[in-house]
């Protein structure tokens, strides 16, 4: 029994980083950076993660008991993850969780505008709050219309994902260049 119970735990960590692993890798491409108008800065980099993350916490949100515990413990990495980037940042560890706070409430206020947005699949209020919240501007949303088509077509291409591929932690999302591709 017992050995059962850490196997599942060992793997269950194993789908865990390996679906945050595709999450991080999905965020650091370079094409948001270069294409989508999205800084290459630290915040720019928590804004693109914070992006992916809700694609897929969106994608969980109607998955079994499983997929939804995975996205838990997923969204538990992502704030550790985020937990250790500030302290390598030489933030002092009186100030951390402070810090986590104010990331926290910026993440989850994210969360519930964009999934408004895709739910109502309303690609100018999605393009207004990411200029909002990557470039605290909503003057000229017009450069974030990339990155809003994107969100949409990823969060279109996650609905077909069966829900066994959100359970083993095998998500994958389209990058930019796949989505240009698909409409050539």
């Amino acid at each position: 029994m017992v050995l059962r119970i850490f196997g599942r735990a060992r793997a269950n960590k194993q789908i865990v980083q390996r679906q945050y692993g595709v999450i991080t890798a999905t965020a650091r491409q370079p094409c948001f950076y270069t294409g989508c108008n999205v800084p290459d800065t630290v915040m720019g980099r928590f804004e693109m993660l914070s992006v992916v993350m809700i694609l897929f916490l969106q994608r969980t949100s109607n998955s079994s008991e499983s997929g939804k515990q995975l996205a838990q413990e997923v969204i538990d990495a992502f704030f550790m993850d985020i937990d250790y980037s500030i302290r390598e940042l030489g933030v002092g560890d009186n100030s951390v969780p402070k810090r986590m706070k104010k990331l926290a409430g910026m993440f989850y206020g994210r969360l519930e505008r964009y999934v408004r947005c895709l739910q109502d699949r309303d690609l100018d209020q999605l393009a207004i709050a990411l200029s909002h919240n990557i470039h605290d501007t909503e003057a000229d949303h017009s450069q974030m219309a990339e990155l809003s088509r994107w969100m949409l077509e990823n969060a279109d291409h996650l609905d077909r994902i069966d829900e066994i591929v959100v359970e083993t932690g095998m998500v994958s999302f389209l990058v930019p260049e796949s989505v240009e591709t698909r409409r050539a």
